[in-house]
């Protein structure tokens, strides 16, 4: 007998998994209708399988819309039994964060990916003319490689994808509440998202990555096609566009991680070098690389077979890469990676398809491939353009060789370690890359294509060369990084170069060679880019350094790094650090996150405050990834201070979704009380200043106690004077009522007391005031680590740049396209 399980909302599943369907038969319709608008209606202006190709892709163009639209009111409304739903969000997450829990699994970043190529391939549609059939023929497979990621049909026994609509009870998540048919009476919330996660960064990062790993499509798909139809030359031209487009939009998505990183993570700093992400790099590393053999070619009829083969191997690293973080292959390695969903041999033949296609065109037609037997000329743009592509493409080598350690292990059953410092490892190595291309970017500008005049070459670029030398000397020694390691300092050398090299072409472009202006600001700007990264990297500070060595917090060694860079500073008790006092004022709750006022002053020698700001860094709580802290950051001109909180009091905060302690009678979180007798005027000292007990209020009032005419209340207006310089006011209020004799403590929790009017004497005319203060070690308080990091806006700026360099040399290639 079957269950009928209550409250469940089956309908916008099964709406969604319709169009699921939908999408992945409407996508094989467009892909063999256009392939055989290519080879039976080749030459027809007017093709039946052209259209019913269009029709297929307009489909599936809907049903990814209707598929997104769906899953969105799943998320929006809270539709637990749904795993997707269940998995990566909660009753407790705004909107914004509902969007971004939208790629927050695998199905979701599949039907980001899907959606991205259904809107390049409408593109297409609009405007390839005659490339429109092949083109998108091989845009159609990838659509119905895609779609058989969200498939989530068993066929044969065997599941095909993962179904974003799958139920939670038929997840195979073993409970007894899934037997009853009331269920969802016990599911209350959703798992959440992790805390890390839940930053403006990921709304727009991981949609600008995906756009820029399916813009990779296009520039493959108009490579296949030139060689399937024998228009070797011609598929070029259209393909540097798009493969500018492609290196603009991937390259911006990996920087927004960076920033991201940045932001909401703890490690310090904007790269980790994490498997993940280095395989972002990857198809950016290699589109960048066919990009400049493109125009190789375009200009000189040289390099033919690397163009192509660049351009091809860019989107296979694309699934290379997707199956690296999808696949489960990277199991601890990465923060990043993604779980096996039982795809991993999906994803392995979605790479062999397109490695194979990849494969077979080049040897199909390799003896008529239009390959120069003649050798550029050294002292040529083209040569040393080929030989940058070249660095390019070893740097990517490099990175998928050690990357993918776990997948050589589990390919050969070796036991191969990764190596033992991962980042010193990648920053040495890269940085040698960095430095032959940097100094490329400079020195190619100053030659010509196909032949250069060797003495004026030498001479500009010798002098170009040696005043970056000059300004690199002094940079090094101001910034500090000739202390790092020789090759950062080759790197800054050839970055330099390259911003002083590329200036130069920039005003030349001004007065008049225009044309040359994107290629010399996108390489300015990378330039800008690598001066940051090593300064800000190679010289970044530890600001809170702990000359004991030593943090009274158990464990903490272990759990959140090293003492040396950690303080514990207790709530208003000022600390002295670097060239800052610091004091931690409180903590306030906006959920989920839970923030730590830190006050920054700087003073001068003679005590005069300088500067004066409060920084908040946040802290979120969930039963999976425990304690996640998120920095905030004091941006100045030329420097960021970074700071986040490393370990907080267990109790402190309560785990997201829960409520907080039972505070009850809490005279055991306090010292020994002590009784003073007093009058109005006179003060009482506590450890941390003095009281002043102003007048004594006969008027006074309690919450919700009425009062009849028999009844007393008077309150003492106490001031509260800490050695901060901060005043604060209580009133604790004596109550006698129905013969009976209360006393009402209020707390000044930002002092650590609690104050009591315990009694009246009226033979002398005082009170009793008894105070509480908080021990010193139970007093609030965090650790926290603060971060200097010089120079860091020259990596953000040469980013924007870099952009913007991107986005002119696109408007010069579309108008050569136009006259062609």
């Amino acid at each position: 007998m079957n269950t009928v399980f209550k409250g469940e909302h089956l309908l916008p599943g099964q709406i969604g998994q319709f169009f699921i369907v939908l999408s992945f038969g409407a996508a094989l319709l467009s892909f063999i209708s256009y392939y055989f608008a290519t080879t039976d209606d080749a030459g027809k202006a007017n093709s039946s399988w052209q259209r019913l190709g269009r029709l297929g892709f307009y489909v599936n163009s809907i049903s990814i819309l209707g598929m997104g639209t769906c899953l969105f009111y799943v998320l929006y409304n809270h539709y637990f039994e749904y795993h997707y739903a269940w998995a990566y969000t909660s009753r407790s997450l705004p909107v914004y964060y509902l969007v971004s829990g939208f790629w927050n699994g695998q199905e979701g970043g599949f039907l980001l990916w899907a959606f991205w190529q259904a809107v390049l391939g409408n593109v297409l549609i609009a405007r390839a003319k005659s490339w429109e059939r092949p083109v998108m023929t091989v845009v159609a497979l990838s659509q119905v490689i895609l779609g058989t990621m969200v498939l989530g049909i068993d066929i044969f026994g065997q599941r095909i994808g993962s179904s974003p609509f799958l139920l939670l009870r038929n997840s195979g998540i073993e409970a007894p509440i899934f037997s009853q048919p009331n269920y969802l009476d016990f599911i209350k919330d959703g798992q959440g998202m992790n805390p890390s996660l839940q930053n403006y960064w990921m709304v727009i990062h991981p949609p600008t990555l995906f756009l820029g790993f399916a813009s990779i499509i296009v520039p493959f798909a108009y490579a296949v096609a030139g060689l399937w139809q024998k228009r070797y030359k011609e598929w070029v031209q259209p393909a540097i566009s798009y493969a500018l487009f492609g290196s603009m939009i991937l390259g911006t998505g990996v920087i927004m991680g960076s920033f991201w990183a940045y932001e909401s993570l703890n490690f310090g700093g904007f790269w980790a070098w994490d498997p993940v992400e280095n395989g972002s790099i990857f198809p950016w590393l290699t589109m960048v690389a066919a990009l400049h053999v493109l125009i190789v070619f375009k200009n000189t009829g040289h390099s033919y077979f690397t163009a192509t083969l660049l351009v091809l191997l860019s989107f296979v690293l694309v699934w290379y890469t997707s199956f690296l973080s999808r696949s489960g292959i990277l199991g601890e390695s990465s923060v990043h990676a993604f779980t096996d969903l039982g795809m991993f041999w999906q994803l392995v033949i979605g790479i062999l398809i397109f490695l194979v296609l990849s494969v077979w065109v080049l040897v199909w037609r390799w003896k008529e491939l239009p390959i120069t037997k003649k050798d550029e000329e050294t002292y040529s743009r083209e040569f040393w353009m080929f030989v940058g592509s070249v660095f390019l493409g070893l740097s990517c080598f490099h990175l998928i060789v050690v990357t993918s350690v776990p997948v050589w292990n589990a390919m050969f059953g070796t036991k191969i370690a990764p190596p033992s410092d991962a980042v010193k490892h990648y920053n040495v190595i890269q940085s040698s890359f960095a430095f032959v291309v940097t100094l490329l970017t400079g020195f190619t500008q100053f030659l010509k294509y196909k032949k250069t005049d060797i003495t004026r070459f030498f001479i500009t670029t010798g002098v170009y060369l040696l005043f970056a030398i000059l300004v690199t000397a002094l940079v090094v020694y101001l910034t500090g990084v000739y202390r790092l390691n020789f090759v950062f300092n080759l790197v800054m050398c050839g970055s330099v170069y390259s911003v002083i090299a590329n200036a130069k072409v920039l005003v030349d472009a001004f007065k008049g060679k225009f044309k040359l202006a994107g290629s010399a600001v996108a390489h300015l700007g990378f330039g800008l880019l690598m001066v940051g990264a090593v300064i800000a990297a190679g010289t970044s500070k530890v600001v809170s350094e702990n000359a004991s060595g030593v943090v009274n917090v158990q464990g903490f060694d272990a759990k959140a790094g090293n003492a040396r860079e950690n303080i514990m500073i207790y709530k208003n008790t000022p600390v002295k650090m670097g060239d800052y006092t610091v004091t931690y004022l409180g903590d306030s709750i906006s959920s989920p996150y839970h923030f730590y006022r830190v006050d920054y002053k700087k003073f001068d020698a003679n005590g005069k405050l300088l500067e004066n700001f409060v920084l908040k860094p946040k802290v979120q709580a969930s039963r999976d990834a425990g304690m996640s802290s998120s920095p905030d950051t004091k941006h100045y001109l030329l420097n960021d201070l970074y700071t986040h909180v490393t370990a907080i009091p267990s109790e402190g905060f309560a785990m997201q979704g829960e409520a907080g302690h039972d505070e009850g009678n809490d005279d055991k979180n306090y010292d020994e009380p002590v009784a003073h007798e007093v009058a109005i005027g006179d003060t009482i000292r506590y450890r941390d200043g003095f009281m002043l007990i102003k007048s004594l209020n006969k008027q006074a009032t309690v919450q919700n106690i009425p009062l009849t005419a028999n009844d007393v209340a008077i309150g003492a207006n106490i001031e509260v004077h800490a050695h901060d310089g901060k005043v604060y006011t209580a009133e604790p209020v004596f109550m006698i009522r129905g013969g009976n004799v209360f006393d009402f403590a209020r707390k000044v929790e930002d002092a650590g007391l609690k104050l009591r009017f315990s009694r009246i004497n009226p033979e002398n005319k005082k009170v009793e005031i008894t105070v509480y203060q908080q021990p010193q070690n139970k007093r609030p308080w965090i650790v926290m680590r603060a971060i200097s990091f010089p120079y860091i806006n020259f990596f953000w700026s040469g980013t924007i740049i870099m952009v913007i360099g991107f986005l002119l040399s696109i408007q010069r290639r579309n108008k050569e396209l136009k006259t062609v």
